[in-house]
């Protein structure tokens, strides 16, 4: 880190889920820490709507649209729309000089992106999930760098010139890596953690609270129970858990997500790539239901590599129901060791220095 670096300003460019948000989080951090200046550049939807870095660094909305799945008249707004937000980010990169812009992928980060090749200004393409997006491969082709998260990144230009950084998660989390996994509580409870993504998944709403129903008294309660669900659903999905001898907390979002990654023995999740890596860097098996109709089913293809050596397991959601998942639990309270061996499986697999990956790429075209 030198003191020159205070006088220079890397862009990034995000917009919609947490798979997006979270990585240029982490790398906001990162390069703070190296006394970089960082500007986000994102769309209407996101602007000074963040929390953490992201809400705490200069914010700049960007005009863009999607295109995919939407009718011709939507396409040509969009497209307008897209075009606007070119020049509005060309203008806006004129003004800044910045030295490097990042792009985490999707339909807000497209105008900056184009924008900044036009510019002159190098761009580093950060690929979260294991196929590449239709926006990042537009964007690879030109970039110069594509940073990818996973190992075999599917659809990736063959000119493009790419590099293994692994997927910036959370401090907090990537702290975990470093604690000792335990298969049961003091009392001897397996805690289970349900997440389902940004937005929930109403079928472990479903699945979960039948899954118990199969299983005996005295399994139930050795049961410790964390699932979110969707907004508005809470009272629902509670009186699902009714009579039951488990432990249920039930909420749509949890602000403690490093400690229920610690208490975990467990988790049933979604297959987005964020999930995926904050699950190994904590070092917690896992049930993975990758969610149907994902992108070029890129959910699918990130729990794949993932459990594919044994550190969790993968399901389809048309083969998710309560006796599958019911008699995995049942497996695992009786023989708790076994998620033991996944834990130093799925760990093997974290790249908990990804932000520090990533921000090593940036400060090359720094210079």
């Amino acid at each position: 880190m030198t003191k020159d670096n205070k006088e220079k300003l890397v862009v990034l460019t995000a917009g919609g889920t947490g798979g997006h948000i979270y990585p240029a989080d982490a790398l906001a951090c990162e390069l703070e820490k190296r006394n970089y200046k960082v500007v986000l550049f994102t769309d209407e939807r996101g602007l000074n709507n963040y929390k953490g870095k992201l809400g705490e660094i200069e914010n700049k909305a960007i005009l863009s649209g999607g295109v995919v799945g939407k009718s011709v008249f939507f396409k040509i707004k969009s497209l307008l729309k897209v075009s606007l937000g070119v020049v509005q980010a060309f203008e806006a990169l004129f003004k800044k000089h910045p030295v490097c812009v990042v792009g985490f992928g999707g339909y807000a980060s497209f105008p900056t992106a184009i924008a900044s090749i036009l510019h002159g200004v190098p761009l580093i393409v950060h690929e979260q999930n294991s196929v590449m997006s239709r926006t990042n491969r537009i964007l690879a082709r030109f970039s110069s760098l594509v940073a990818q998260s996973f190992r075999n990144v599917k659809n990736t230009p063959s000119n493009a010139k790419s590099v293994l950084t692994g997927m910036p998660v959370r401090e907090s989390i990537a702290k975990l890596y470093q604690k000792k996994y335990n298969p049961t509580d003091e009392a001897g409870k397996i805690t289970l953690l349900i997440i389902g993504g940004s937005q929930g998944a109403s079928v472990f709403a479903d699945i979960v609270p039948e899954a118990i129903k199969f299983l005996g008294n005295e399994e139930q309660k050795k049961l410790v129970i964390y699932q979110q669900c969707r907004k508005g659903e809470e009272d629902i999905v509670k009186e699902k858990y009714k009579d039951l001898a488990v432990d249920v907390t039930v909420k749509s979002f949890f602000d403690n997500m490093p400690e229920l990654y610690e208490r975990a023995s467990l988790i049933v999740s979604r297959s987005g790539a964020s999930s995926v890596y904050e699950i190994a860097a904590a070092g917690v098996p896992s049930i993975l239901v990758p969610l149907p109709g994902a992108a070029d089913n890129h959910q699918y293809f990130n729990a794949t590599e993932f459990t594919g050596t044994g550190g969790g397991i993968v399901v389809e959601q048309k083969d998710f129901n309560a006796k599958y998942l019911s008699e995995n639990l049942s497996d695992f309270i009786a023989s708790p060791e076994k998620l033991v061996k996944m834990s130093e499986k799925v760990k093997k697999l974290a790249i908990v220095d990804a932000a520090e990956r990533l921000a090593d790429e940036v400060e090359k075209f720094c210079k």
